[in-house]
């Protein structure tokens, strides 16, 4: 692996947490309507005021154990203090945004140009509602209809799913992959962690694992990196086979340590979204797992024979797969929801197996899944125990909200 140069260093999911970014809910959550609630990925509107308070206490869990909190709003804004950067930036949003008509473009540049580096950042985020620029009094119809397009009440939609900064992009050892997101309706999220990747004066040296200009997806929350030398990726809903395969030629044949790649075929349905909604490392040799993957499951293994990846096969229970290639004498998995059928489906609705590792053996989790976590302190695991009301609405637990940076070797 490269020097610690490039700001980023992560070869585990349970080393002890040194530095993780978040993005604290914005308005973006007040730009959600019944209307384009499906479009967007949510299945109902959080209370962003809640909302909000409930990831502070997140955010301060963290400090309070230690862990230098970053924001990805923060984080873009620093970056394009550079004012051609922030040109480039402006630009390549309006022309991700779908802004095809010559006067909305105008409209909306002119409304960025107005505002100061962090509210613009917060505008992008947020979305743009029609009633918020300037644009409509012209004087004459033919700019008013051109403005105001179809009947939604937005210029550019906002992008509520933000605060699940683990799917744009993931940090791999010294390096970062950047994401082709599965649905449109995510594809501008990875926008900041290019420029961030691209520009930041911390982080513009981070060799890239993967590219979101790709044509096939791979999200985050699909990636977990079991040790030094394996990674795990979900074959799920949103990440596709092709995807796995770039992802492992480049991650494996550059000059470090990650030995093997794990790919996992899981089902392809919503609550089976991603790999670590059904199973994260909580220590050494325990992991939180769905009742549902712990039957057999299939894995191909991806190693380099030479300059290219070799795979090969396998099948069995998810015990022996992470004992076999984790060089694990014993394994514990530790069930959602116990053994209860109904406990294990409402506690992996709210992520009850979406845990995240702040050292071995302790990690943060969601307090409504009380069953889950009683489970986990049962077989030695500290927990730290946030509010989830509001949060746990977007579908995604404590993993999903965070994308660390710095991890300490185990």
């Amino acid at each position: 692996m490269q020097e610690r140069s490039t700001g980023l260093h992560s070869t585990s999911e349970i080393g002890r947490l040194q530095k993780v970014m978040l993005h604290r809910p914005g308005r973006e959550l007040e730009n959600l309507m019944p209307d384009n609630l499906e479009r967007l990925l949510f299945d109902d509107i959080p209370y962003l005021k809640a909302a909000q308070a409930e990831h502070d206490a997140f955010a301060a869990c963290l400090r309070q154990n230690g862990v230098e909190v970053l924001y990805l709003a923060d984080l873009t804004a620093q970056t394009i203090a550079d004012r051609e950067v922030r040109g480039a930036l402006v630009e390549q949003f309006l022309d991700e945004a779908g802004l095809q008509e010559p006067r909305s473009r105008a409209v909306l540049r002119e409304y960025f140009a107005s505002l100061e580096d962090r509210a613009l950042v917060d505008a992008m985020m947020a979305g743009v509602r029609k009633s918020e620029v300037r644009g409509f009094e012209t004087g004459r119809l033919a700019d008013y209809v051109s403005v105001r397009g179809d009947d939604s009440p937005f210029l550019v939609d906002p992008m509520p799913n933000l605060y699940f900064t683990r799917d744009p992009f993931a940090v791999i050892g010294t390096g970062v992959s950047l994401h082709k997101m599965h649905t449109e309706t995510r594809s501008r999220e990875t926008l900041f962690g290019k420029f961030i990747f691209t520009y930041h004066p911390l982080y513009k040296n981070a060799p890239k694992w993967y590219d979101r200009g790709e044509t096939s997806s791979i999200e985050g929350g699909d990636i977990l990196i079991l040790s030094p030398q394996v990674l795990a990726v979900g074959i799920s809903q949103r990440t596709r086979e092709d995807s796995i395969d770039k992802f492992a030629q480049t991650v494996l044949s550059y000059d470090g340590t990650f030995q093997k790649v794990l790919a996992f075929d899981i089902p392809k349905t919503r609550s089976f979204m991603h790999l670590d909604t059904v199973f994260t490392m909580v220590d050494r040799d325990k992991f939180t797992v769905h009742p549902n993957i712990l039957r057999e499951i299939t894995v191909y293994v991806m190693e380099m024979e030479g300059e290219k990846v070799r795979i090969r096969e396998e099948q069995g229970t998810l015990e022996n797969i992470l004992k076999e290639h984790l060089g694990l004498g014993q394994v514990t998995l530790i069930k959602c929801g116990s053994d209860s059928v109904v406990d294990a489906a409402r506690e992996q609705w709210s992520d009850g197996s979406n845990t995240l590792a702040i050292a071995p053996g302790e990690v943060v989790v969601y307090e409504r899944n009380q069953v889950t976590n009683r489970l986990l302190e049962d077989h030695g695991i500290k927990t730290h125990v946030i509010p989830c009301s509001e949060l746990s609405r977007g579908r995604g637990g404590p993993r999903c909200m965070s994308m660390p940076f710095v991890r300490e070797d185990l």
